[in-house]
């Protein structure tokens, strides 16, 4: 049974308003991680928001309007960037990052002419359905410490109770349009709870905070090219692109598409390479696809790309407004992690229903033991080093070795024939 959808990608909200709520929801479901980048890295804020639209603009055209996905600041180079920027400045870490977008290019150049048939073969659903599966849970912890009761816990549970208690009641039982943006409703009562409770002072959030504000761009042209670090970040875009395979994947599964055939990887790839160059030339992070959003669409069935293309402009005039970046980073994290938890379990469910609808037989050993290889390595913190700032880890390392095990492992022999050899050597 495969997942029917009340608008597909093709179509419009039937009214404006219902158009900006649907495109509001994707950009509070990708905010905090665009942020969280620039924020651990030194970059600006509102470079990283103008970014992430302009990024997600210039996949879209890429990829024809025919794939519903948002791009946001990747967190597979904060450690890259972190370096590059105390050891050689700024200007090295935005050379190295356009050095990734090419590569992407390049990737995407290759594919165009080898096609991209081979990655249903390389990428079965025995592989492919547990690598979902990682790349929901993986980002398990990130909400159970914003609710307030993980290891390192900094959120607040009873807030984010609430938010989750609102956001599953208008999925479940919301009648007409309530039901289509249960996330935004959530948001709502979960803020204006927290105002209650105290979580949220209103005074503190705006205090001096002005109507515009004009993000600080490092724009391509302004500064010398510095190719001291690029050697560091090259390899994390093989990563990435192992990531962007698996989020496409998912949403394929979401959207009951195969966007890897249509329009083809190679302007997938392309899209991604491209917006990660030009948001670097602005003087902002990596791009990439986001599971958040892929998340919000697997809930509300709403693929409309025109959706995505407005939640894109209205990050871009986030960038420019002080007051709205002001609400939006005052939201507590207890509210973002009652979210969470629906949307990152949302995109591991996903993964299950790939190993359903595969027929892949758990009974098997030979699939048992890739599909728990694959949860271990993913979920367990493997990693491999590559450099002192670039390795593989999580879902890449995991998709890998599942890889690795789907081509060399001996398949089981027939029921049927082992019974006939048995037989035969009486």
């Amino acid at each position: 049974m495969q997942n029917k959808l009340l608008l597909d990608v093709h179509e419009r909200p039937a009214s404006i308003g219902q158009w900006f709520l649907l495109s509001l929801q994707h950009v509070f479901g990708m905010f905090s991680a665009t942020i969280l980048v620039p924020l651990l890295t030194g970059l600006d804020i509102g470079v990283a928001l103008v970014a992430s639209g302009v990024g997600t603009l210039i996949y879209i055209v890429t990829t024809g309007k025919k794939v519903p996905i948002y791009l946001g600041s990747s967190f597979a180079y904060i450690a890259a960037i972190s370096l590059a920027i105390s050891h050689s400045g700024a200007n090295s870490a935005f050379t190295a990052l356009m050095g990734v977008g090419l590569v992407y290019v390049v990737v995407a150049t290759v594919l165009r002419f080898t096609g991209s048939g081979w990655i249903n073969t390389l990428l079965p659903p025995v592989v492919i359905g547990p690598v979902i599966i990682v790349i929901g849970l993986s980002l398990a912890y990130v909400a159970v410490n914003s609710l307030g009761i993980g290891s390192s816990a900094d959120g607040g549970l009873l807030v984010g109770v609430v938010t989750f208690g609102a956001a599953a009641l208008f999925a479940l039982k919301g009648r007409g349009f309530l039901r289509v943006i249960p996330f935004i409703l959530a948001i709502v009562i979960g803020y204006i709870f927290a105002i209650f409770t105290g979580d949220v002072v209103l005074s503190e959030a705006f205090a001096g905070t002005s109507i515009i504000r004009i993000p600080e761009f490092s724009l391509l042209g302004t500064y010398a090219l510095d190719f001291s670090m690029i050697l560091l970040f090259l390899p994390l875009a093989f990563v990435t692109i192992a990531e962007h395979i698996g989020d496409h994947k998912v949403l394929g599964e979401v959207t009951n598409k195969d966007y890897l055939s249509e329009p083809g990887l190679s302007r997938t790839i392309l899209g991604d390479g491209l917006a990660t160059f030009v948001s670097a030339s602005m003087g902002g992070p990596a791009n990439t696809s986001y599971g958040e959003n892929t998340g919000i669409i697997a809930m509300n069935k709403v693929a409309s790309v025109h959706v995505i293309i407005l939640a894109a402009c209205i990050a871009i005039g986030l960038g420019f407004s002080g007051h709205v970046q002001a609400f939006i980073l005052s939201i507590p994290s207890g509210i973002i992690g009652g979210i969470t938890v629906i949307l990152y379990g949302l995109i591991a469910a996903n993964g299950i229903k790939v190993l359903v609808r595969g027929d892949v037989n758990l009974s098997e050993n030979r699939n048992l033991i890739i599909v728990s290889t694959i949860l271990v390595l993913g979920l367990g913190g493997a990693f491999i080093e590559i450099s002192d700032v670039a390795s593989i880890s999580g879902m890449s390392l995991a998709a890998v070795m599942g890889i690795l095990l789907n081509k060399f492992l001996p398949r089981s022999e027939p029921p049927k024939a082992i019974e006939k050899s048995v037989s035969e050597s009486q």
